[in-house]
């Protein structure tokens, strides 16, 4: 995994409005992929896994996994993701096996969390595919995501979180789709 980048310039800030509008587009592209249920990683991810889950007409699941434990802004990334055992086996017991699934969240930093989570659900679901989709990438993430909505090199505020208490913050520039990675649809991450 590579490391996350921060110019430091700002802290982006994602609105209310682009957020609802890459969740359905998000639904729209995966709607002929035709998953099995649509899991976002908590905290981050469980606003858009509901809209996506509830667009496309599939069941929703929480997978809880954190990566930084303090909540502060441009905490370092430790490699060390903490999943949340008892939780997640009651989620992932109530999939459908050999199933494709599709797993969001709000970002992918370093990596690290998708790829732990990707990992867990090949051992203990063992579906036929996993995709992944993020609203933001990190420039520094070499992580091989399906398909996000913003490249950014800073902090990003969702609307879900606290008002930052410090720092510049700038609106992301306006939605205009979502960027893919090139490879056959409904691989295995």
């Amino acid at each position: 995994m590579t490391n996350r980048i921060f110019e430091n310039r700002r802290i982006w800030r994602l609105t209310r409005d682009d957020f609802l509008a890459a969740a359905c587009l998000i639904a729209d592209q995966e709607a002929e992929r035709a998953p099995a249920a649509v899991l976002g990683i908590a905290r981050g991810g469980v606003r858009l896994a509901e809209i996506v889950a509830e667009r496309l007409g599939v069941p929703a699941a929480v997978v809880r996994a954190r990566h930084n434990e303090p909540e502060g802004i441009q905490q370092a990334a430790t490699g060390r993701i903490l999943l949340d055992h008892e939780h997640n086996h009651d989620a992932l017991a109530a999939l459908p096996a050999s199933c494709p699934l599709l797993v969001v969240d709000d970002i992918c930093g370093s990596g690290a969390t998708l790829h732990a989570v990707v990992d867990t659900l090949t051992t203990t679901v063992s579906p036929s595919a996993i995709r992944t989709v993020v609203l933001c990438r990190n420039e520094g993430s070499d992580y091989p995501l399906d398909s996000w909505g913003w490249d950014v090199a800073d902090w990003v505020h969702f609307p879900w979180e606290p008002e930052p208490e410090c720092g510049r913050i700038e609106v992301l520039p306006p939605f205009t789709g979502l960027r893919s990675r090139i490879r056959p649809p409904w691989t295995r991450g």
